[in-house]
């Protein structure tokens, strides 16, 4: 049967049989380095192609269908325009911080993926405090958007880094307060403990009434902070051109797109973690027969269901709902979100403690 575990151990012994230890390690580093690269470039490709049918289908059109079967290849000759296409930096713009802007963020979202466990035993670094790095870790894209707004030299560009400064840091925290949830309920911040804590059941069912209240304040806020719709006044287009990535061209502005799509990925495949048991097939309690014919399906394929099946649903928010205004954003966390997340910690921990879920 597929296993991607079953992969990287033939390849660790193979090359610890041909190898010194020490030069195996390294090879081993290099080729976690170009899969992770290979990773991006294919989600890249398969989520805005993903992307333009899904919008096709919300709005009874047929989307790219000219290049290759149902247009698989549209996504492959954009890219290849953009690599033509000459990057131009402004004039007044301060050239250190403006080229440096791309890299901050596509190195950010690359370090999140090392805790994601995207099958049994197939993980980067099972490090323990895995949720903690990757919600520290993913804070960090907001100074490249800052940076990135603020060097160019352009007051569209600043205008829209700051209010996309603003929604990221407003919405991190009932996403995070969200996370706590879960953790209460695990006690662990290892992804791998939290994944097995599943194995009875995911937590949104165990969890009762405040797992599900956590995981859809989870996935607004996760949507708010990837800037998607209704949450993408930072890059609206007929107020502020493109944001704050306005005057960047070729694989410059290139690195921004991807890195969105990353983050879509990254931010579902972490609520597929938490809510849904991540790669752990789906159980129910002692039903044992019921339970081993879900075991049939490898794990990486549970994983990337459940995670293509989030982002789905956040592209069907993009073509269902209108554009928030900056003060309807705004009010909609700190009225609503924040307090109905401290609230449902709360209630979670009381739950906990008592021993009130599955």
């Amino acid at each position: 049967m597929f296993s991607l575990e079953g992969i990287t151990n033939f390849i660790h012994e193979w090359l610890n049989s041909h190898l010194p230890a020490t030069f195996a390690l390294l090879v081993e580093f290099v080729l976690v380095g170009v899969a992770a690269i290979g990773l991006f470039a294919f989600l890249g490709l398969v989520l805005v192609w993903m992307e333009r049918k899904v919008a096709a289908v919300m709005q009874l059109r047929l989307g790219p269908n000219r290049l290759g079967p149902k247009g698989i290849f549209q996504t492959s000759a954009d890219t290849l325009k953009l690599i033509m296409k000459e990057a131009l930096t402004p004039d007044n713009a301060d050239k250190l911080l403006f080229n440096l802007a791309p890299f901050v963020v596509i190195i950010v979202a690359m370090l999140i993926l090392a805790p994601i466990s995207f099958a049994k035993n197939f993980q980067i670094w099972d490090i323990n405090i895995g949720v903690l790095y990757v919600t520290a870790i993913s804070s960090l894209s907001v100074i490249g958007v800052l940076m990135a707004g603020w060097s160019s030299g352009n007051k569209y560009s600043l205008l829209g880094a700051m209010l996309s400064g603003a929604q990221i840091v407003s919405y991190e925290l009932s996403a995070g307060l969200s996370i706590l949830t879960i953790i209460v309920l695990t006690g662990s911040l290892k992804i791998s403990d939290i994944v097995a804590s599943q194995e009875n059941g995911w937590w949104i069912f165990k969890g009762h009434i405040p797992a599900i209240i956590a995981f859809v304040i989870f996935i607004i806020a996760s949507t708010a902070e990837t800037n998607r719709a209704p949450f993408d006044l930072a890059e609206a287009e007929s107020e502020l051109t493109a944001g704050f990535h306005t005057e960047y061209g070729g694989m410059k502005f290139a690195l921004f797109f991807l890195a969105e799509y990353i983050n879509i990925f990254i931010v579902c495949a972490i609520g597929a973690t938490l809510f849904l048991g991540g790669w752990m097939p789906f159980h129910i309690g002692h039903w044992v027969a019921f339970n081993h014919i879900m075991d049939y399906i490898p794990s990486s394929f549970w994983f990337f269901g459940k995670t293509g099946f989030l982002i789905f649903l956040i592209m069907w928010f993009r073509w269902t709902f209108p554009r928030l205004r900056v003060d309807q954003l705004l009010n909609l966390e700190w009225k609503y979100l924040l307090p109905i997340s401290m609230f449902n910690l709360l209630l979670m921990s009381v739950m906990a403690i008592m021993g009130w879920y599955f």
